[in-house]
């Protein structure tokens, strides 16, 4: 019988074919990915480079949710690796300037005004506000558009071809989107009324909604000619806060089950610290938590959150990461509040997930009872900044799946939800979907999304292939491919992600060490 290149690819694995292959690259590269000698170089590298992603980002692009968690999560498996109280305070270190830059901290607010314990986000993310305003000031209309990299955009009013109208354009300048609405008016009884316009030409190529600001509109009323760049809005991410607080959690939770760190009293007060601060942040989100009756749980966006979707559930992958802070959480301090969280969360993602062919799980990017999902109309009035949606259908892919995958290993470490065949079908979700024929430049590579189609060309997807570990020790087929995967690209530290990865390489090759 002839192999399919895919077969091949697996029964390669399956014979440490492309282990030896590895072996070959790591030896001209230099690097193991599974020393800890390689992962205290990068460690190093990594934050003397200065990329995005240090500890004393911000986080208003994203740099401490996309970057520095995981090198803090890297820090944890290190640890849970070696034993050494050397990534401890390493760990400790970074986890100090990041609480640094809590909002509450830093003294700057989010869209509602409200300076919390935790990290706000803006570009590329959120909305973008302009204000147009009248000749003497006045605040007339509020323009938004949610197309993401909002700062990039511009609004520009020019003269419209009679008295008393104008044209606007809303023009991204980063994906030279444009959007034009000419000869409006800003009386409400007015057919060509910009608010109703712009409403009903949605949606247009920049996303563009309007809103008025005056308490009594009257006809006449003019804004001033001339462009304003857009300013993205401040919001605080349910996923953000996942990300970021996970490792703070996981942290209190080692040492509050260690009477031998517990004794160490700069450990007890971390832990008691960093507790409080990962308690402190979830609960910035309970106004966006929703459950039902029959055990469920999630996270929505509240109607008027500056951000495309607004008014809608949450992705999957953007509920659970806060839910991976739950699971922790819960197993350290034991509260039935975070145990009922977390199970509730997982009811919601298991009723997700589809057994396919190959016995493997396969789930959506957007949960499939939700309104992206499904797809909402103007009339349903769900959403103020996307009026309307087709339906969101796309499968899950590689680097937001781990997400997902991580927070089902953390309840199943904690003994809060799933058994093991629910991790052996996450397992092989990445086994027999998610690897891909080796591609042209004949290096390993793995498949966009969990049901093994899409893309084996996007680094963004196949370099986060080792944050699959957590499910690992179920198939050593998700080890030695993500591995082979690095090795053949000599991948060094250029994202904090990549760092976080070479941990967990390192945390799989030393169980039962």
């Amino acid at each position: 019988m002839q192999l399919s290149r895919r077969q091949f690819t697996l029964g390669a694995l399956a014979m440490g074919a492309l282990g030896s292959f590895a072996g070959t690259a790591h030896a001209s590269a230099g690097y193991d990915y599974t020393s800890r000698e390689t992962f205290d170089l990068f460690d190093k590298l990594f934050h003397e480079s200065g990329n995005g992603g240090q500890p004393t980002d911000t986080n208003e692009h994203g740099g401490l949710a996309w970057g520095q968690s995981y090198v803090l999560l890297g820090f944890i498996r290190m640890y849970e690796a070696y034993k050494d109280p050397h990534y401890l305070d390493r760990l400790i270190a970074n986890i100090d300037l990041v609480l640094a830059n809590r909002d509450s901290v830093r003294a700057v607010k989010d869209h509602r005004g409200l300076s919390l314990p935790a990290w706000r986000a803006m570009a590329p993310y959120t909305a973008g506000i302009v204000t147009l305003k009248s000749a003497d000031g006045t605040p007339l209309l509020e323009v938004r558009t949610a197309l993401t990299y909002a700062d990039n955009a511009v609004a520009t009013v020019r003269a419209g071809s009679s008295e008393g109208r104008f044209t606007l354009e809303v023009k991204n300048h980063r994906t030279n989107l444009v959007a034009t609405f000419p000869d409006l008016s800003l009386d409400p009884a007015a057919a060509d009324y910009a608010v109703r316009r712009i409403f009903d030409a949605y949606p247009t190529p920049t996303l563009v909604t309007a809103k008025e600001l005056r308490p009594s509109p009257e006809a006449g009323a003019m804004p001033v000619l001339g462009a304003t760049p857009f300013t993205s809005q401040p919001v605080v991410f349910t996923v953000h806060t996942g990300m970021i607080t996970y490792p703070m959690a996981s942290f209190a939770k080692i040492v509050f089950r260690s009477p031998k760190l517990l004794a160490v009293p700069k450990y007890r007060h971390k832990a008691v610290e960093y507790l409080k601060a990962a308690r402190d942040a979830a609960a910035v989100h309970d106004d966006e938590w929703r459950q039902t009756e029959d055990g469920h749980g999630y996270f929505v966006w509240n109607k008027g959150t500056p951000l495309g979707n607004d008014g809608t559930e949450q992705p999957t992958n953007q509920s659970l990461a806060l839910g991976q802070t739950y699971a922790e959480l819960a197993a350290a301090t034991g509260d039935p509040f975070y145990r009922d969280r977390t199970q509730r969360m997982a009811r919601t993602f298991a009723r997700e997930l589809q057994v396919d062919a190959d016995d493997a799980y396969v789930w959506t990017y957007w949960p499939t009872f939700g309104k992206v999902h499904n797809g909402f109309a103007k009339t349903d009035g769900v959403s103020e900044y996307t009026p309307s949606s087709n339906p969101g259908r796309g499968v899950e892919d590689l680097s937001h799946g781990a997400i997902d995958v991580e927070f089902a290993a953390a309840a199943f470490r904690n003994h809060l939800f799933y058994k093991g065949e629910d991790m052996a079908r996450f397992a092989r979700t990445y086994s027999r979907n998610l690897i891909a024929p080796t591609g042209a430049d004949g290096h390993p590579t793995a498949y966009q999304r969990v049901n093994g189609t899409g893309s084996t060309t996007s680094a963004g997807q196949y370099l986060q292939a080792p944050r699959w570990m957590a499910v690992a020790q179920w198939d050593e087929a998700v080890f030695t491919h993500a591995r082979s995967i690095y090795e053949a690209r000599a991948v060094q530290p250029q994202l904090g992600s990549y760092l976080g990865c070479v941990a967990y390489l390192n945390w799989h090759a030393r169980r039962g060490a």
